[in-house]
């Protein structure tokens, strides 16, 4: 497992503030996400896409980031003393690892994503390290099932899969390779499971697999994979509503004008009215996500004033003039 410097992926500084890292993420995003690239291009870029997401997975995060910061240059150390928390119950992080139990199998996946390293630190049962959930007489996130004989089923293990906008709008079945590693034997088996996500599935949402998780006298558990929305350099969620910045010169708010937007199904043009507030939202109805039986929420695009940072000196009497003869003012009311 390699370790992943995300400050490094991101080209920011470590002392960099979220707004400088929110900044930076969007800049790459858009250079590499993989409907802007050329035909030719688009597997790297969607390599790079994937990576630069779990950068800012982790660094956009104030939480996660303190957690990566703090792992620093002993991170290996960090990782075996994770896995030995494991197996005795007790998770690197300082609270206990629900139903974690000695002779844990060791679990890895690809396809969903996100890499070793991620899974390891910030996965939600540490994905690759050691999660056992076998035992008798327990059910959902803790211990299998026990047949009828009393023989315990194996135990549940969870993951992340990160899942982008387009999938939960249309659906898509996805290849999750999945390589166990029994810690008694040292035995390893990997197997390629196809995973259905339905259309409208929804962050946080658990999608299960039956029969893939931890061996069991008699038989194995079920394996979970909770949906991570990927981070997207256009959109982001509130609720069912996809939201996108709208940016606007300010004779463009004061004017009203025509202005093109992104959607999920290409752009739309949206007709700004005249005295449009910075702030304010132009809704685009049911080009959300979507809520099941056809339906969708909304597109909002919000809007942001920007003001020119360089003026010429033809600009600059211009505006000059202007506030000589307006008699607006923002402070009065």
């Amino acid at each position: 497992m390699d370790f992943k410097d995300y400050y490094k992926i991101l080209g920011v500084d470590r002392n960099a503030t979220q707004e400088e890292i929110k900044r930076k993420f969007r800049t790459l995003a858009r250079g590499c996400h993989p409907d802007h690239a050329a035909a030719e291009n688009k597997a790297a870029a969607e390599t790079r896409f994937k990576e630069i997401n779990e950068a800012y997975e982790v660094l956009g995060d104030p939480e996660k980031r303190r957690k990566y910061d703090n792992l620093g240059a002993e991170w290996k150390a960090h990782a075996g003393a994770r896995a030995q928390g494991w197996q005795a119950g007790e998770d690197f992080f300082g609270s206990r690892a629900a139903g974690a139990g000695p002779g844990g199998y060791e679990f890895h996946f690809g396809g969903t994503g996100f890499s070793d390293f991620f899974e390891q630190f910030f996965g939600s049962t540490g994905g690759s390290g050691f999660a056992d959930r076998s035992g008798p007489g327990f059910r959902g996130a803790h211990f299998g099932n026990a047949a009828a004989d009393g023989a315990p089923r194996g135990g549940e293990i969870e993951s992340e899969i990160m899942v982008t906008f387009e999938e939960a709008l249309h659906g898509s079945v996805r290849s999750i390779s999945l390589r166990r590693r029994d810690p008694h034997t040292g035995a390893e088996s990997t197997e390629t499971v196809r995973v259905r996500l339905p259309a409208g599935v929804r962050e946080g949402q658990r999608i299960r697999v039956a029969g893939k998780g931890a061996p069991g006298p008699a038989g194995a558990g079920d394996l979970y994979l909770r949906v991570r929305f990927e981070r997207h350099p256009d959109f982001r969620v509130e609720g069912d509503n996809l939201v996108c910045d709208l940016e606007l010169a300010p004779w463009e708010a004061v004017l009203g004008c025509s202005a093109e937007i992104p959607t999920l199904e290409g752009s739309a043009r949206v007709r700004v009215r005249p005295g449009t507030q910075g702030g304010s939202s132009l809704r685009l109805r049911g080009r959300g996500l979507p809520l099941g039986k056809g339906r969708r929420g909304d597109l909002l695009a919000r809007v942001r004033i920007r003001v020119p940072q360089k003026l010429s000196e033809k600009e600059k009497k211009l505006w000059e003039r202007l506030a000589a003869e307006s008699s607006f003012s923002p402070r009065k009311t």
